[in-house]
Order: structure tokens, then sequence, then C-alpha cells
């Protein structure tokens, strides 16, 4: 079985990491866009990540430019735009595609996970949501319009 905090991802700054520092965390992973019409979850999120900070959860950000060109900045713009805009805590990585042959390999990982609205793997639009427990399984995914405040039930209940 894969371990999800062990599949490789990329960092801010281009870089190959993985997300180990989060195991045994409850995670929220997103794809997010700056210049989106869900752009405004960023604060539902962020509030996500202040209620829960330190009891094991974090948000996952992965900018993504595949829906409509609205991620269209390089690392330092985005990271500029979380923490001016909406003062971001939560980890914001590199841009990735989650579609398409160069899909991530974390998202090709949840997609096979967590198939959306009758059993789609693709990623439909920007904030589409997945939870994933303390022992790295994917529980659920959300569409982008699930309001960040209203996955607050099925986060406690993994908490």
């Amino acid at each position: 079985m894969t371990e999800i905090t062990s599949i490789p991802v990329t960092a801010p700054d281009g870089s190959t990491t993985d997300l180990s520092s989060h195991k045994g965390e409850v995670m929220l992973v997103v794809n997010v866009a700056s210049k989106c019409g869900f752009t405004p979850q960023y604060e539902g999120l962020e509030a996500l990540q202040r209620k829960y900070d330190g009891k094991g959860f974090s948000v996952i950000g992965f900018p993504c430019n595949q829906f409509g060109s609205q991620e269209p900045g390089n690392a330092e713009e985005i990271a500029n735009f979380c923490k001016l805009t909406y003062d971001v805590s939560f980890p914001v990585m590199g841009k990735i595609d989650v579609n398409g042959d160069h899909a991530a390999p974390i998202y090709q990982y949840l997609k096979d996970e967590a198939s959306g609205l009758l059993g789609s793997r693709s990623i439909k639009w920007n904030f589409t949501k997945f939870l994933i427990n303390r022992a790295g399984k994917v529980l659920k995914r959300y569409p982008p319009q699930t309001k960040p405040e209203d996955l607050t039930r099925d986060i406690e209940a993994v908490l």
C-alpha cells in the first residue's frame, strides 16, 4: 500500500519533497488558485487550520493553473498572495497539474482512492478537497462548491 506522506510532491521552490512531516496528521488536501470564483475559500481553509492547529490537522494547498489559467503566478507571487490576502499559515506547495499526462503523483493517488461524481477520476475545478485520516487513508472527496466550514463535522470525527 502506498503511504501518502511518502509520495513525492513539489515544494514551493520547485524541488521535490514529500509530506512526511505530516505523517500521523489528519490532512485536507486542496488544489487552489488565486483568481478563481472559489478563491475566497482560502479564508475558510485558514479558519480550519487555525481552529485545529495543535490537534494534528493540516490543510495543504497545491496551486494549479489547469482550470481557466486561474493560477498564473510563480511560487513567490502565489505565496505573497496567500499571505497578504488571506494570512495563510498552512503549507502551499509548488504549482502542479492535477489532471492529464503530467498530473502530480499525489493527485494520481488521490483520484484513485476517491472518485468524484458518478465515479469520475478527473478533478473538475479548483478547490476540490480530499480528507485524509491519521493513517493516511483518503476518506472523502469534496467538490469545489463545498465550503470549508461545511467540513467541520467530518474533520472532528477523524481528529
